[in-house]
C-alpha cells in the first residue's frame, strides 16, 4: 500500500483523520505463562486495532528455554516479523524471521513437543494427551490463527516472558 501522507488526507477529507487500520501492521502477541517438563505454554492474542485491546484466541506450546540452541530451545522473548511462507511439511503458514542464531522457525499445528523442533505450536486449549501436558485441538487453533491473518503477508509478533515454573504453588505469598 502506498503511504499518501497526512497532508494528502487533509486535502481530500478536510481533517487530519485517516484509516488507522490501513497504516498499521497486524499485531499478534504470545504471552508465555507456564513452563514444565513438557514445554513452555502460552496464550496467543490478536490486537483489535479499532478497540486497541488484545483478545486471547489460541494456546501455544514451545520447547523449554535452553539458551536458544537450534532444535532444542524456544526462541528468545522479543519482537519479530512473521512472513507468510509455504512449508513442504506444514503447507501455508508463517515463519518468524530475524531470530538470533536461528532459522526456519514456523507457527504450525501440533499437540506435544514431539511435534516440534523449535517451532511454535498453536492449539485451542490446554490439557493432557497420553499423560503428557499438551495443547489440544491444534488443527482448529491453527485454522483460527490463519483466519486472523487472512490476507496478510506479514505481521508483528511480540513474545512476552511471564512464566510460572514448576513448583510455583510452593511459593509463599
Amino acid at each position: 500500500m502506498e503511504d499518501v501522507g497526512i497532508s494528502s488526507v487533509v486535502g481530500v477529507y478536510g481533517c487530519a483523520c485517516y484509516n488507522y487500520m490501513e497504516t498499521q501492521m497486524k499485531r499478534i502477541d504470545i504471552i508465555r505463562i507456564a513452563e514444565n517438563q513438557h514445554g513452555t505454554f502460552g496464550v496467543m492474542l490478536d490486537h483489535d486495532i479499532m478497540r486497541d485491546e488484545p483478545i486471547p484466541f489460541a494456546t501455544t506450546l514451545e520447547l523449554r528455554w535452553r539458551n536458544n540452541i537450534e532444535n532444542g530451545s524456544c526462541i528468545p522473548a522479543g519482537q519479530y516479523i512473521c512472513k507468510r511462507v509455504t512449508s513442504p511439511k506444514f503447507g501455508e503458514t508463517f515463519e518468524i524471521t530475524d531470530v538470533p542464531g536461528r532459522a526456519n522457525i514456523l507457527l504450525h499445528s501440533g499437540n506435544t513437543l514431539n511435534d516440534s523442533s523449535g517451532c511454535i505450536l498453536v492449539g485451542e486449549e490446554f490439557g493432557k494427551l497420553n499423560f503428557v501436558t499438551a495443547i489440544l485441538r491444534s488443527k482448529a487453533g491453527f485454522k483460527e490463527f490463519m483466519d486472523k491473518v487472512k490476507g496478510v503477508d506479514s505481521f508483528d509478533l511480540t513474545i512476552y516472558q511471564t512464566l510460572l515454573k514448576s513448583g510455583y504453588s510452593r511459593l509463599k505469598l
